[in-house]
C-alpha cells in the first residue's frame, strides 16, 4: 500500500491528521530518488486534500513515468526539520 492510501485509511479513523512534504514540490525535488514499484492501480482516496490528491492522481497516471514512487523516508532531512519547525 503506498503513502497515500494509507494516509487516506489513517484520516478515515482520525480526520485532523495532517501530512507534511506529501506535495509536488516534494517530490519534484527528489526526483533522482525516485524509485519504480509495482504497476499502480487507481483507487478512490476521499480523505486527500486537494495537493495531495493531484500528486497522487499524477503518480498513478504515470505523468512522471511509469511506476514511479517516492518513498518518504527518502525525504531530505534538512526539508522535514523546516516542515517541522512551521508547525510550532
Amino acid at each position: 500500500m503506498g503513502s497515500f492510501a494509507i494516509l487516506d485509511r489513517l484520516r478515515r479513523t482520525f480526520a485532523h491528521a495532517q501530512s507534511i512534504l506529501m506535495n509536488r514540490p516534494t517530490l519534484l525535488e527528489h526526483r533522482g530518488q525516485w524509485v519504480k514499484g509495482d504497476a499502480p492501480t487507481y483507487r478512490p482516496l476521499r480523505t486527500l486534500a486537494p495537493d495531495e490528491a493531484d500528486v497522487y492522481g499524477s503518480l498513478v497516471g504515470g505523468d512522471f513515468g511509469p511506476n514511479v514512487r517516492f518513498e518518504q523516508e527518502r525525504v531530505r532531512f534538512h526539508l522535514l526539520e523546516d516542515a517541522l519547525s512551521e508547525l510550532r
